[in-house]
């Protein structure tokens, strides 16, 4: 992008610390968006965008925004989604314009805004619910498993807070009560599978020290934070693509931090880059067909 075209963002109050334990300021977290641009927008692309906006820090008063403000400059790339006047993150300039509004925090969902029906991927939300990060790697390690015997390729990122995400790229054509049967089918196989360890039970209360396979997350009013995302935490993570090898080695979820990972994606390159490309999407019409002929129970 040219830098006559960035003359549109106008960046305030540079010195106020946003993330104050880590001494990171509006200045600050405006250079790390510019760093990891170029594979937050390739995933965020065309998706519609809600944000959590922390106009004083981590500290300070959040909300969720879904639409547009009315004082968003005109050029903002938006689209109409029901009642909701949406974002489009599409560019460097528009991602820049709300880290100066202090939106943190980016969610989109599994489908681009001019194909609502059709999920680009099949994620699981893997959430611990004991303290501790083992026990979520060993769920993801078992679901890579599990994907690899079916030939489904996955991917997966941190959430930048306790837990994991593991991601199937689709080929462009199932609908979400499609991939809805295959993560269900998946979920409650690992449930069936490693009993001691995970679980499908939607009450906290019923989860007891078992890691929550979170399959219900995957719908078309649903989102996860993006490949990229900060999160509102005092350490500054990063919802942040890591390797099965790194997660294998024991990596942790403050590794990935506004400070360490332009660094580390200058070094490896992006985890999640064939997420976002078009090749190596999953086919899932062996594993529809089987459930056809075995229907799950509900």
């Amino acid at each position: 992008m040219r830098n006559a075209e960035l003359a549109d963002v106008t960046l305030t109050n540079p010195d106020k610390l946003l993330w104050p334990e880590e001494g990171i300021t509006k200045r600050d977290y405006l250079a790390y968006l510019f760093a990891v641009a170029k594979p937050l927008l390739a995933y965020t692309r065309n998706r519609a965008l809600t944000v959590i906006r922390y106009p004083d820090g981590v500290h300070g008063e959040s909300f969720y925004q879904k639409n547009a403000p009315s004082y968003a400059p005109p050029w903002i790339p938006r689209r109409q989604v029901g009642d909701v006047d949406a974002i489009l993150l599409n560019d460097l300039r528009t991602l820049l314009w709300l880290g100066n509004q202090a939106a943190l925090e980016f969610h989109v969902p599994f489908h681009e805004v001019d194909d609502p029906d059709h999920p680009l991927e099949l994620t699981f939300d893997l959430d611990p619910s004991v303290p501790g990060f083992a026990a979520v790697v060993e769920t993801a390690l078992r679901l890579k498993e599990v994907t690899d015997r079916l030939g489904l390729p996955t991917y997966v990122k941190t959430s930048g807070a306790t837990g994991l995400a593991v991601y199937i790229p689709l080929e462009r054509r199932y609908t979400y009560a499609e991939t809805r049967q295959v993560a269900a089918f998946l979920a409650r196989y690992l449930a069936e599978r490693y009993p001691r360890l995970v679980t499908v039970a939607r009450r906290v209360r019923d989860r007891g020290t078992k890691v929550y396979v979170d399959y219900l997350q995957h719908g078309k009013s649903r989102t996860l934070p993006a490949p990229y995302s900060p999160r509102g935490r005092t350490e500054a993570t990063v919802s942040a693509p890591v390797t099965w090898e790194e997660l294998a080695r024991g990596a942790q979820p403050a590794d990935f931090t506004i400070k360490t990972v332009p660094a580390r994606l200058s070094q490896i390159g992006d985890p999640f880059a064939p997420v976002t490309a078009s090749a190596n999407r999953a086919n899932l019409d062996e594993i529809l067909d089987f459930l056809k002929r075995q229907p799950l129970s509900r």
